[in-house]
């Protein structure tokens, strides 16, 4: 291993079958773009050299099929992709690579495929167990299809994520916990279980607007969470981040963690974004959105990015305290000083007396009270 800091690859894959309502991501339908796609794989391995050039030699600890529906790809790409980042950067023993996907039997018979081509942790997109939910949900796939899918998952990779949504219209909390359980049944050592949230210019946001889709009340919605707390911590998990939850350390997922610890990564593929230190600096990049573009700007300049930003200082410390606080370790002090945050500084000292964070000399780490309020925990604390 090589001694420098720890590196991520991200790859967006923008295709889907079909556009969740709930979803704000840069998707794209997968229908009759077959030849846009093998383009597509092509640039994303150039862009990789391309960067790779830039970042110098690193360590290479991830790398993320994300989208989109990544499980929509040609194996073989996804090989080449992979056999390029460990080509480029120094693969750490325990490289993990992940890889988002769907629960239909369709591509559930192509994770064969997927672990002959290096990925080695499959996060699936399981959503709900309940039909009417996954109806609601706008998901192409049954609650049966999905237990056949995690199952067969949990056969062909070495480690499996189940995503469910939750405060969900009409949930209560009794039925969820129910639900969650079920999901744990079926063998996998990650959940992500998000709470729905309604972003703007979706399907789902303008249900609301029209007042056809009528979310839970935010007392509700708090139930729910605690409901997953409770339940997934009697099961043996351990929510290292708040949404996030894992049998052990071995289970947890090194590339959140990429993000979360603030190190830097890579992003390939329309409209990825990444970050890089250079000079000393944090940079944020951001590829072409359309891929038709990023092809095109690929075959260019030999790269995707079209967006390359120097954070300052503060903008780079307040991003560190947004990610970190997120999880179990939260966030060192030094890491966030041109915020000018001590654990003697008045707000801190005012949020662990409403135990809202913990009395901690060197970090700042949210409490159990304070994960339930950390949005504007994080506000208050990143105000300069």
């Amino acid at each position: 291993m090589i001694d420098a800091p720890p590196l991520g690859v991200y790859v967006h894959w923008p295709y889907c079958a079909r556009i969740c309502p709930y979803c704000d991501f840069n998707v794209f339908k997968a229908k009759d773009r077959d030849a846009e796609a093998a383009a597509l794989a092509g640039a994303i391995v150039a862009d990789l050299e391309a960067q790779a050039a830039l970042t110098g030699p690193r360590a290479l600890v991830s790398v993320f099929f994300g989208g989109g529906t990544p499980s929509l790809m040609d194996p073989d790409w996804t090989g080449e992709i992979v056999a390029a980042a460990r080509r480029l950067w120094t693969p750490a023993d325990d490289l993990e690579v992940s890889l988002e996907a769907n629960p239909t039997d369709a591509e559930a018979d192509r994770f064969a495929g997927f672990a002959a081509a290096g990925v080695t942790r499959l996060s699936l997109g399981l959503q709900a167990l309940d039909d009417t939910a996954l109806k609601l949900l706008g998901r192409n796939h049954d609650a049966a299809e999905g237990r056949r899918a995690a199952l067969a998952a949990a056969r062909a990779f070495p480690r499996l994520s189940l995503d469910l949504i939750y405060a969900r219209p009409d949930q209560t909390p009794a039925a969820w916990a129910d639900e969650l359980k079920a999901a744990v049944a079926l063998g996998a050592a990650h959940l992500s279980p998000y709470q729905l949230t309604i972003e703007a210019g979706t399907a789902f946001d303008r249900a609301v607007r029209r007042g056809t889709l009528k979310p839970p009340a935010e007392d509700l919605a708090a139930d729910l969470y605690d409901t997953t707390q409770a339940v997934l911590e009697a099961e043996g998990f351990e929510a290292y981040e708040v949404s996030n939850h894992a049998r052990g350390l071995a289970a947890r997922s090194r590339h959140n963690l990429v993000y979360w610890r603030g190190h830097d990564y890579v992003g390939v593929g329309p409209g990825a974004h990444g970050r890089i230190t250079h000079d000393g600096a944090r940079q944020a990049t951001e590829a072409a959105r359309k891929p038709a573009d990023y092809i095109r700007k690929v075959g260019e300049s030999g790269t995707g990015v079209t967006s390359v930003e120097r954070l300052t200082p503060v903008e780079a410390a307040q991003e560190r305290l947004l990610s970190g606080l997120r999880i179990l370790d939260g966030v060192a002090f030094a890491d966030v000083t041109a915020l000018g945050l001590t654990a003697l500084h008045p707000k801190v000292r005012q949020f662990v007396d409403l135990d809202l964070l913990a009395d901690d000399p060197s970090r700042l780490r949210a409490t159990t009270d304070g994960r339930r309020v950390l949005d504007r925990l994080t506000v208050e604390l990143a105000l300069p």
